[in-house]
């Protein structure tokens, strides 16, 4: 047994909107906490992890990170 066993990572679910919809929206799921992504407006939304600056959306907004079932 490892200590990943015990200990649970938490997750988080981005929530982006669709081009074709203004009540559709798109969900994935991402591996680590909320807090360790930064969601920036503008005129192409982007959201890039803290932890190793890479970008994991750009696009239309906006969008929404919420705390995923893994905690």
């Amino acid at each position: 047994m490892s200590q990943a066993d015990f200990f649970l990572s938490e997750t988080s679910v981005l929530v982006t909107p669709v081009w074709y919809s203004d009540k559709v929206q798109d969900t994935r799921e991402l591996p680590m906490a909320p807090g360790d992504y930064k969601v920036t407006p503008g005129a192409r939304w982007s959201v890039t992890s803290l932890k190793d600056g890479a970008t994991v959306y750009e696009g239309i907004g906006p969008v929404v990170i919420r705390r995923g079932n893994g905690a």
